[in-house]
């Protein structure tokens, strides 16, 4: 059903005469009782998980799960599963605190010059393991319906340059919509950088490919010295299909500069090699490994958590093994005091730095903790020493 055009086709074909079967799109569904590949016994279990934690998928991505095999990683992406509800009480809904650095309806500003805007709270699908899933719970009102205020914000303040909009899936949004969003920060002239947080390649790659309006609409504003960021992702080389590949392309292609982010995940790709393999082929897509992160300890996301250094230490044999170009990634985890990356680690030592921090007294300096093999959060850890960077101490200013 799916194998509709083949990822060599020439720019031209893409956006002139199209086959007939590319302007169909995909269908999409809320409900596990939609989708026949679940059996009924199956299905009466997952809809207390439904109940709970919302579900959203389409006949595109679920094309691309191997029924067969119950530990498919596209499947662990997107269907729910009873573990689910195997709750850490320890764990929150908000596991980086974003609430404390929300600035008003939409708006989060935790480092001086990039701000998040959250534009919308429908994604393509919803990756079971999302952080953010409270944005999709009754009552939740961190999303605005009018971004206004938060625009208002950015134009108020002068260092920001740094602009991600995110929610959701700001690629969910009409080309019209988000281009009144990207016009309005286009015109506050401090803001050099948008970046576009989103997994609609990876979903929905015909949302890019049977929509020219909007390729060119970021085209128009993806400038030679004010461009436009996509960062995409995938978690798993099976999401790599010839028309998520040219959905990439065609962005490239309009000025628009293409990056990856993916957490470590348990059952999807928590393995060397699968990591390595996701590495390789988003460098020679020209889509450059950005951060993978340490699965934030949130409520519902246990079942795909690995302890920190078991994490790490899949992301270092990936990264042996790639090329330059698949070694740009960084693991770090988003914690409350800032975005912390993991540098290394001995037997008895583990090394850290804030990669960023809203405090100027975390900029600089290792942080050295005692290793923890069933630590999961820079919370678990307890502090061995800090060492102070000759950097900051030649230059404490």
């Amino acid at each position: 059903m799916w194998n509709l055009a083949g990822s060599n086709m020439e720019f031209g074909k893409i956006f002139g005469k199209k086959p007939a079967t590319w302007v169909k799109r995909p269908k999409y569904t809320t409900s596990v009782e939609q989708i026949n590949e679940i059996g009924e016994a199956e299905r009466q279990s997952l809809r207390v998980v439904e109940d709970t934690f919302q579900f959203r998928t389409n006949d595109y991505y679920t094309s691309l799960i191997d029924w067969e095999d119950p530990d498919d990683p596209i499947r662990q992406i997107s269907i729910p599963s009873i573990r689910e509800l195997e709750m850490n009480m320890d764990w929150s809904l908000d596991a980086s605190c974003e609430e404390d650095y929300t600035r008003g309806g939409g708006i989060q500003h935790k480092y001086s010059n990039t701000v998040l805007l959250l534009v919308n709270n429908v994604c393509g699908t919803y990756c079971r393991f999302c952080f953010r899933k409270r944005l999709f719970m009754n009552d939740n009102d961190e999303v605005a319906r009018n971004i206004s205020e938060g625009l208002a914000y950015i134009a108020e303040n002068s260092k920001i340059t740094n602009v991600l909009l995110t929610g959701g899936d700001p690629l969910i949004l009409s080309t019209p919509k988000l281009e009144e969003i990207i016009r309005r920060l286009r015109e506050i002239k401090h803001v050099k950088i948008i970046r576009i947080g989103s997994k609609m390649p990876a979903f929905n790659p015909f949302r890019i490919l049977n929509d020219p309006s909007l390729p060119e609409m970021l085209s128009k504003y993806s400038l030679a010295t004010k461009k436009i960021y996509l960062m995409a992702h995938f978690n798993h080389p099976k999401e790599l299909t010839e028309h998520s590949i040219e959905a990439m392309t065609v962005l490239q292609r309009h000025g628009v500069i293409t990056t990856n982010q993916t957490p470590i995940l348990r059952g999807i790709n928590d393995s060397p090699n699968t990591l390595y393999e996701l590495f390789e082929k988003l460098s020679y897509m020209g889509v450059p490994p950005y951060y993978v992160f340490q699965c934030r300890p949130t409520q519902g996301n246990e079942m795909f958590s690995l302890p920190l250094e078991e994490a790490y230490g899949i992301f270092e044999k990936a990264q042996s093994m790639a090329s330059g170009l698949g070694k740009r990634a960084r693991f770090v985890m988003s914690h409350q005091t800032g975005k912390i990356e993991v540098i290394g680690l001995t037997e008895e030592q583990i090394f850290m730095r804030y990669h960023r921090s809203p405090d100027n007294a975390n900029r600089d300096g290792i942080m050295v903790f005692n290793r923890n093999s069933q630590a999961y959060w820079l919370d678990d850890y307890e502090e061995a020493e800090k060492i102070i960077s000759s950097r900051y101490m030649m230059n404490p200013a």
